[in-house]
């Protein structure tokens, strides 16, 4: 799954604009991406939607354990990829009927989300178990969330095209040979929205998510990192980290 978005939706994060400019490599822009996607999966289903965010997906050399599907409802946009160990209790939740799937269990999670504020974003994913990496876009708000399962079951990474768009994408080779050193793996149990500002770890929301630049050798142009708590001198409890 493919999912791309511009400046007017989302700021290029600063960690992989850096990463970019420190290594510099060959980087093809949005629309090369996606052209690029539907030509290597001829079953590819794409879509623009309005003037800056494309879709695109296909059920090629998918998991029949972890498929990828897509829904819309109500202008939200969700691609999904895995398999909720818990979406039974949680059609049961947000009253959805039995014949109800993963992703349009996600679309109504979200909406909860917009619409109860404020209700904080990280229980939106926190009580989703399973494998899941998952893209939703609201038209509506022009807002953008992504999240990753607790342990990176589904791969997820992002980067940064030639033209400053933003891209989301379950196949690594992919974004690289698109986005460059401007390139990283999406972290688990981790979620990025738009309404937020910044990327957060949905299980410690209160801990600082930190890139750390990486190696010329390396594949990724930063790695992303949830600190861990810190003890302060003179107590014994530790002390969240902002």
């Amino acid at each position: 799954m493919l999912g791309v978005f511009s400046g007017a939706i989302v700021s290029p994060p600063d960690e992989l604009v850096a990463a970019g400019c420190r290594t510099p490599s060959p980087k093809i822009t949005a629309d090369a991406l996606v052209k690029r996607f539907i030509e290597a999966n001829p079953s590819t289903v794409s879509m623009q939607i309005g003037d800056h965010v494309q879709f695109a997906y296909s059920h090629r050399n998918e998991s029949a354990l972890l498929p990828r599907s897509f829904a819309v409802k109500d202008e939200i946009f969700c691609m999904f990829e895995g398999a909720l160990d818990n979406l039974g209790s949680l059609k049961q939740q947000y009253g959805l009927g039995k014949s109800a799937t993963e992703v349009v269990l996600v679309i109504e999670a979200y909406k909860a989300l917009r619409d109860r504020a404020p209700y904080p974003p990280s229980h939106m994913v926190a009580h989703l178990n399973g494998s899941f990496s998952f893209i939703v876009f609201d038209n509506s708000t022009s807002t953008l969330f992504v999240a990753s399962d607790q342990f990176g079951k589904v791969p997820l990474c992002w980067g940064i095209t030639a033209d400053g768009h933003v891209a989301f994408a379950d196949n690594v080779d992919l974004l690289k040979g698109a986005c460059g050193k401007s390139l990283a793996s999406f972290p688990q149990a981790c979620f990025f929205s738009t309404a937020v500002g910044e990327l957060m770890s949905y299980e410690n929301p209160k801990n600082k998510i930190t890139a750390v630049p990486a190696k010329d050798e390396e594949m990724w142009g930063a790695t992303y990192k949830v600190e861990g708590p810190t003890v302060v001198a003179g107590t014994e409890s530790p002390m969240l980290s902002f």
